[in-house]
């Protein structure tokens, strides 16, 4: 069998990998991902796209192919569980940066299918020059290069998936739902299959039940608070095998401020840079971007005048992309475990607050965070 040379080898074939390695593919690199699991990594079942990770899609060349199969969100409808009642309603009207803003929520396994479509048959490949860590929250690479492990937010969440043989009747419309230390979410894929998550604080003595999906579906269940009966079918009509525990984990934003994204020839991204609690929605569209920004950082340096010392040149882009995403990264790791603290905090005076004060402000933050470009797949002369 011929033997191949490549320049880049990717660690986790997750969104960040396979994005990443796409994102080389169109600008003419080839590349190797490594994934220690024997399938894709499919957990979660699905996952918000906001404005941001449709531009990086597009640049990817496979948005509309993704945009076909997935119904676009019109809105944010936030509720008290305690009271029943709405307490904010947010159109994606126009944005300041022209543009209505864009959220779907897409199935994990059909996005993963897409980018792995559109790569080329991988053969042996030998004698690489850049790793990069595309390995998850529990990150080899990144400890490699001297990060923390990432620490627990003290929240735990589940996410589910839910199909409809009949279509589920709901509006296009993400729906959420607060009070009493809890939030949950449900929000339509397509006309049939229903995404949600389910986020609280496990006290010592709820913490069994997070061993046993069955019980886990009861407790969700006792504590949906007052909701319409359509709104409970989503949990009640959900399988056990289709819902997926995981605790919160963050990285202390503080490290990303004077860590290591890169040293050498080795970097990282996606949840392995950045992992972050989800009350943004906003993990896997950063990891889109950072396929972008890298891809582009890679490629020039690869491509680039063969006089230079090639080695210093892929350095050299690996620190502009560290530099590229340390403050976006740190910006949005922060702001969203501040949103998630304000969102499950509990006590008379923090539900008012929140209710009747924060709601419509932290909907808004979850657009504001969404409209951002991460440029397009490009080398620079």
């Amino acid at each position: 069998m011929e033997k191949s040379v490549e320049d880049v080898v990717i660690v986790g074939a997750g969104i960040a990998g396979l994005a990443t390695a796409l994102g080389l593919h169109r600008l003419g690199i080839r590349s190797l991902v490594l994934e220690s699991g024997d399938s894709m990594r499919t957990s979660g079942f699905a996952l918000g796209i906001w404005t941001n990770g449709w531009r990086a899609l597009d640049a990817l060349g496979v948005g509309d192919i993704l945009r076909s199969k997935h119904k676009r969100i019109t809105g944010i409808i936030t509720t008290s569980v305690i009271s029943g009642l709405t307490t904010s309603q947010l159109p994606f009207t126009a944005m300041h940066s022209g543009g209505d803003l864009e959220l779907r929520s897409v199935n994990r396994k059909v996005l993963l299918e897409t980018l792995e479509t559109e790569l080329p048959k991988d053969t042996i490949r030998f004698s690489s020059k850049v790793l990069i860590g595309c390995d998850g929250v529990n990150s080899v690479v990144a400890r490699f290069l001297g990060f923390s492990k990432p620490s627990f937010a003290g929240r735990s969440a589940v996410r589910g998936l839910v199909d409809f043989e009949n279509g589920h009747g709901f509006e296009p419309k993400l729906m959420q739902f607060f009070g009493k230390g809890i939030r949950y979410g449900v929000s339509p894929c397509d006309d049939r299959t229903v995404y949600w998550f389910f986020s609280f604080s496990p006290s010592p003595q709820e913490r069994e039940v997070e061993e046993d999906p069955t019980k886990l579906k009861q407790f969700i269940l006792s504590k949906l608070g007052k909701v319409s009966d359509n709104i409970r079918a989503v949990f009640e009509k959900t399988q056990v095998q289709n819902m997926v525990f995981s605790p919160l984990r963050f990285r202390l934003p503080w490290e990303l401020l004077w860590g290591n994204i890169s040293k050498d020839n080795v970097c990282v991204a996606g949840d392995a840079l950045h992992p972050m609690t989800p009350d943004l929605g906003q993990g896997g569209c950063a990891a889109l971007e950072d396929s972008i920004v890298l891809a582009g950082v890679l490629a020039e340096a690869l491509k680039g005048n063969a006089s230079e010392n090639e080695y210093q040149r892929l350095q050299k882009g690996l620190e502009k992309f560290a530099r590229e995403r340390r403050w976006r990264s740190f910006d949005l790791i922060s702001t969203a475990y501040m949103v998630g603290f304000m969102q499950q905090s509990d006590g008379i005076v923090m539900n008012f607050v929140r209710d009747k004060i924060l709601s419509k402000f932290m909907a808004g933050m979850l657009l504001k965070k969404a409209d951002f470009d991460c440029g397009k797949l490009t080398v620079s002369s």
